[in-house]
């Protein structure tokens, strides 16, 4: 069953819920997103090995706050999830401005924002205020309570499968945790339920099989690779949704092995080239330069599934700067986000499926130049010199060694362009696709 809460509802619904890697919020949001598609929630116990990683406790903030030495409450957790280290240690106490500064950090970026701090594998105390307010505290000595409890809990994976024709899969990946932020990653998450459901209400049968899994940052994603090593092989594709929903163009972050030179894979050329002709306002950027996010778990050694990362990052950023306004802090509200572009970062991801589904050898039945107007595919080179140029040359490269993408790469043009001349061309029985290579160059025939 399936039901259709729009996507802004369960951003505003879900937000500022205490979503920490583990913890009873994370759950919550994880359960009510169940109710949106069918989910198997799997769980893995604190302190269970996943790979290199170990299962962290789970962590509960009861109360926290700062005061003056008169009772003037400063701080308070009561008022926004952020005012508290994630995973900070407890601690109460009377001690210094200095001692204070020590332990209560801000943003450098906006000085009026609660920062997201926090502190899973380096144990320590830790409160979050804006810059304004730290700059406020001239008193000697303050009073800080932070009531936390580590023990034992289950972090929680949740996987959305819709079967294809082939168990070959394509990835998708976004991440649910981060307390009281909208955009990051959440926006990503609602995206990814909504595509998945579309793609379950779809009549057409799809040859790929499409998994998507909602995860706690880079442990979540480790532990459910660790536990599924028998799935790695079949996963041939994945793109991670991250922080969609902003009114910025789409960015595109190539995998791993599709930035090596001279390595570049059918998904990277097949995404890259589709996307050009989605969002002709979008940029691409080679691995790891827009966002680091769990698509670095896939592209690892040892797993090495070529995932991208299909975000909403600001353009001509500096590695160091902002992902977008309010990146980590508590300006990151669904303010920042709309239903109109989340729908839209929706479709772009459901055509960039697309033409994944469509991305095959292109095999040509035709030997020599095709006589064009014997099937009425002749274009004018007078009229339309482009449209003249492009059609022979895509029927230069149908030869069963080049797939849609492929060809597109070649050409400089978007995989659209591609599409629209080869299956104009399948449609006269001029050629074929095949999901491998077909190649009939007589000299290389057996």
């Amino acid at each position: 069953m399936f039901r259709n809460t729009a996507m802004m509802d369960l951003i505003h619904e879900l937000w500022f819920l205490k979503r920490d890697i583990v913890s009873d919020d994370y759950d919550r949001a994880l359960y009510r997103l169940a109710e949106e598609v069918p989910m198997t929630i799997h769980e893995y116990p604190t302190g269970e090995s996943c790979w290199t990683w170990i299962v962290p406790e789970k962590w509960t903030c009861h109360e926290a706050y700062l005061e003056t030495m008169d009772g003037n409450r400063l701080i308070d957790y009561a008022n926004h999830p952020l005012h508290v280290v994630s995973y900070s240690l407890p601690f109460e106490g009377v001690v210094s401005r200095e001692e204070l500064f020590n332990h209560l950090h801000v943003s450098n970026l906006w000085h009026d924002a609660i920062p997201f701090m926090f502190k899973y594998y380096q144990r320590d105390w830790g409160l979050c205020c804006s810059k304004d307010l730290r700059d406020s505290l001239t008193d000697e000595t303050y009073r800080v309570v932070i009531r936390t409890t580590f023990e034992a809990g289950n972090l929680k994976v949740g996987e959305v499968v819709i079967p294809g024709e082939s168990d070959e899969t394509f990835m998708f990946a976004a991440h649910l945790c981060h307390p009281a932020m909208a955009t990051d990653d959440l926006s990503g998450v609602i995206v990814g339920i909504d595509v998945m459901r579309k793609l379950a209400l779809q009549t057409q049968k799809r040859h790929y099989t499409y998994r998507f899994v909602i995860v706690p940052e880079t442990v979540g994603s480790v532990a459910y690779l660790s536990h599924n090593e028998d799935l790695i092989p079949k996963m041939s594709a994945g793109l991670f949704l991250e922080s969609l929903g902003l009114s910025s163009p789409h960015a595109l972050q190539h995998s791993f092995v599709g930035t090596e030179i001279n390595k570049g894979l059918q998904v990277d050329s097949c995404i890259e080239t589709a996307l050009r002709g989605i969002d002709e306002h979008c940029f691409v950027g080679p691995y790891r330069s827009i966002a680091k996010n769990d698509e670095a778990q896939f592209n690892a050694p040892g797993v090495r599934v070529p995932m991208l990362c299909l975000s909403r990052a600001w353009p001509n950023q500096p590695p160091s700067g902002p992902f977008f306004y309010g990146y980590h802090t508590s300006h990151d509200t669904p303010a920042n986000a709309s239903q109109e572009n989340l729908e839209i970062s929706r479709d772009v991801t459901l055509q960039l499926i697309d033409a994944w589904e469509k991305n095959q050898y292109v095999v040509n039945h035709f030997k020599g130049e095709v006589f064009c107007s014997r099937y009425g595919i002749w274009v004018d080179y007078r009229v339309n010199p482009e449209g003249w140029r492009l059609l022979f040359r895509i029927m230069e490269y149908c030869d069963g060694e080049h797939t849609v993408a492929d060809i597109a790469v070649a050409l400089n043009t978007t995989f659209q362009a591609v599409w629209g001349v080869v299956s104009q061309l399948e449609s006269k029985d001029l050629v074929s696709f095949s999901r491998v290579p077909k190649p009939t160059d007589p000299h290389f025939q057996s």
